[in-house]
C-alpha cells in the first residue's frame, strides 16, 4: 500500500546542511509570496518559518535545505531583497533549529505601565534559570500592557517562583504556565465573589442596613488577626444582622458593582466553552442572582435564615469556609467532567488559599500580601479581563468577537 502524501516523513538528517535566510525592513503586500516563489526556483525544502511585523517593520526568517547552487541562491535572495527594499542575511548551519529544550513555558507579563527595567530583570531571571526566550508577542495594550514570552529550557515551577518575586519588586504581574496540549483543553474558572467579582463585601453592605457596621468590622478585624477562624467570625457577624428586613437583600443586590472587566472576561471565555463557578463565603440570596445574571454554571455559598420577612441572625447548614471552597472546586470540576489540573481559581483573601492551591492555576486578584505571596500567580491590576491574557487570548481577539456580536466590553 502506498503512503499518503500527508504521512510523508521528512528525511532531513540532523547533520544535513541548511541555510537560514532572514529578510527585514518595511512591510508591504506580497512580500511572503515573492520570497517563497524565489525559494521555489531553487528546489529547496522549507524546514521552518517565522514572521513578525511591528509598526510596519517586517522580519521574515525561512530555514531551508541547502540548494545545489549556493552562490546563485544567495545572489537571488539578495536581488529579491533589493526589489522589496529589504535587508537580507544568510546563515549556514546544519539540521533543524537547535533541539527544542525541555520545560517549555508560556510567561505572561502584565504592567500598567510596563517599564523596560522590569523586562530587563525578568529576562535576566529567565537566563539565569537556563531558559531561552524563543518568541515574544504583545497580547494587549490597554487597559494594561500584556506580553507573552515562549520560553524553553527552564523548569516552569522554578520560573514561576523566581519571576513572580522579580515582578513584585518592579510592580509587574507575571504568570507562568506549562506550554503543553492541556492549555487548549476546556477549563473551569472558579471565582470568589466579595472584592473579586464584585467591589466591596456583601456582609458590610447588609450591616449598613442594620446600623452595625462598626461591630461587624470589629469582628472582621479579629478574624484577620487570627483570633477567630472564618466560621466563627461569620456566625458572629451574621448575628449582628438579626432583625434586618429581608428586603435589604434586594437593596444590596441592586447596588452591587461588578469589578471592571468581569462581564468581558466571562463572556470571552464562555465563547470558548469554559465553565464558570462562584464559591463564596457570602450568601446564596445574593450569589444565586449574580449567577443567573452572568450565566454562571455552578455556585456554592452560605444561606441566611429568614423568618417572617426578617433575617434571624443565623446561617443555615454547613458554612462554606476555606476548606469548603476547595471542596466545592473539586466537586464542580467533577460535575463538569473537567480535570482539576484544568481549573482556574481566582480570589483575594486568606479564605481562598486552599482553593487557589487546589486549582491547576491559582490567581490572587488584588490580594492581601499573605495571599499574594502564597498563590501561584497574582494579578494586581483592577481589571478582571486581564485574566484572559493568561489564557493566551489577545485584546484584539476579544474586541473582534465583541464587535461580531455587537457587544460592548465591560
Amino acid at each position: 500500500m502506498s503512503t499518503p502524501a500527508a504521512e510523508h516523513v521528512p528525511t532531513l538528517h540532523l547533520t544535513a546542511p541548511t541555510v537560514l535566510v532572514t529578510f527585514s525592513g518595511p512591510d508591504r503586500s506580497g512580500v511572503s509570496t515573492r520570497v517563497f516563489s524565489a525559494l521555489d526556483d531553487h528546489g529547496v525544502e522549507v524546514i521552518d518559518v517565522e514572521q513578525l511585523v511591528v509598526r510596519g517593520r517586517l522580519v521574515l526568517s525561512v530555514l531551508v535545505t541547502t540548494p545545489e547552487d549556493l552562490p546563485r541562491f544567495e545572489s537571488d535572495m539578495t536581488r529579491v531583497g533589493a526589489e522589496l527594499s529589504l535587508e537580507v542575511e544568510s546563515v549556514h548551519g546544519t539540521g533543524d533549529n537547535r533541539p527544542r529544550r525541555v520545560g517549555r513555558s508560556q510567561v505572561v507579563v502584565l504592567g500598567a505601565p510596563l517599564m523596560p527595567d522590569a523586562l530587563a530583570a525578568l529576562t535576566e531571571g529567565i537566563n539565569q534559570l537556563g531558559g531561552n526566550i524563543d518568541r515574544i508577542v504583545r497580547m494587549a495594550r490597554y487597559p494594561v500592557t500584556a506580553i507573552r514570552m515562549e520560553v524553553s529550557g527552564a523548569d516552569p515551577d522554578a520560573l514561576q517562583s523566581e519571576l513572580a518575586a522579580i515582578g513584585h519588586r518592579y510592580g509587574t504581574d507575571v504568570a507562568v504556565q506549562e506550554h503543553g496540549i492541556l492549555r487548549h483543553a476546556q477549563r473551569l474558572v472558579v471565582m470568589d465573589v466579595d472584592s473579586t467579582l464584585i467591589q466591596g463585601e456583601v456582609i458590610e453592605m447588609l450591616a449598613a442596613h442594620a446600623g452595625c457596621e462598626e461591630a461587624v468590622a470589629e469582628v472582621t478585624e479579629r478574624a484577620m488577626r487570627g483570633e477567630l477562624d472564618f466560621s466563627e467570625s461569620l456566625h458572629e457577624r451574621v448575628a449582628q444582622l438579626r432583625g434586618v428586613p429581608e428586603s435589604a437583600l434586594d437593596e444590596v443586590y441592586g447596588g452591587l458593582e461588578y469589578t471592571p472587566g468581569a462581564r468581558t472576561m466571562i463572556r470571552t471565555l464562555k465563547r470558548l466553552g469554559y465553565r464558570f463557578a462562584l464559591v463564596s463565603g457570602g450568601f446564596t440570596q445574593i450569589i444565586e442572582r449574580i449567577a443567573a445574571d452572568l450565566d454562571i454554571d455552578y455556585f456554592a455559598a452560605n444561606e441566611l435564615e429568614v423568618r417572617d420577612g426578617e433575617l434571624t441572625g443565623r446561617v443555615v447548614g454547613r458554612v462554606v469556609d476555606r476548606a469548603g471552597k476547595a471542596d466545592a472546586l473539586r466537586s464542580f470540576a467533577g460535575q463538569a467532567g473537567i480535570n482539576v489540573r484544568n481549573t482556574v481559581a481566582i480570589g483575594d483573601g486568606a479564605n481562598d488559599l486552599d482553593m487557589l492551591a487546589a486549582a491547576g492555576l491559582g490567581i490572587a486578584f488584588n490580594a492581601k500580601p499573605l495571599v499574594r505571596d502564597q498563590a501561584q500567580t497574582s494579578v494586581n491590576v483592577p481589571y478582571l479581563d486581564a485574566i484572559v491574557y493568561l489564557m493566551g487570548i489577545t485584546r484584539e481577539e476579544v474586541e473582534a468577537a465583541d464587535a461580531a456580536d455587537g457587544t460592548a466590553s465591560t
